[in-house]
């Protein structure tokens, strides 16, 4: 009976394991190039008037919009009301761009040759793509190569092992 009990016991011990095993590898190279661009908004003219104690004898104007100038400005003319008692005036004119006579650009071979230059102008430069390059091996070993200006490489492998 002891014997009966050991080769049982025996028996159980060496029995297989039940266990799920998975292993899950993911790699990835990822390479971006920026994008150039440009954003342009024109700058309008205006003008402000103000004042205490003064008449206007002449008032400011401004010029007649036409396309390829800015729209020019006349300046008022004044006088006190009331002399001897304190008077204030101010006039204040921002000349704004003028309308240019092409509204378009031309992008060549991902290239801008001339931006438009307004008041209000936001450009950015795009990335060259040079060298830029990347590969993942099947043992796993990353290689990337830098590139120009306004690139961006990232690689990774990622390795997962479950047991339950």
């Amino acid at each position: 009976m002891k014997r009966s009990l050991l080769v049982l016991g025996i028996t159980l011990l060496a029995a297989p394991a039940r266990a799920d095993i998975t292993h899950r590898i993911q790699s990835s190279v990822s390479l971006s190039v920026d994008g150039a661009g440009s954003v342009a908004t024109r700058i309008p003219s205006s003008m402000a008037v103000s004042g205490n104690n003064v008449t206007l004898d002449t008032t400011p104007a401004l010029g007649a919009h036409t396309s390829g100038t800015a729209l020019g400005y006349t300046p008022g003319a004044f006088s006190v009301t009331t002399a001897g008692d304190a008077f204030s005036y101010s006039e204040s004119y921002i000349e704004g761009d003028s309308v240019p006579t092409v509204l378009s650009t031309t992008v060549t071979s991902g290239v801008v040759p001339a931006l438009p230059i307004f008041g209000n102008t936001t450009t950015t430069s795009g990335g060259v793509a040079g060298n830029l390059a990347g590969t993942v091996a099947t043992d796993g070993a990353i290689t990337i190569t830098a590139g120009g200006a306004g690139t961006q490489a990232v690689g990774q492998v990622i390795q997962e092992l479950t047991i339950r």
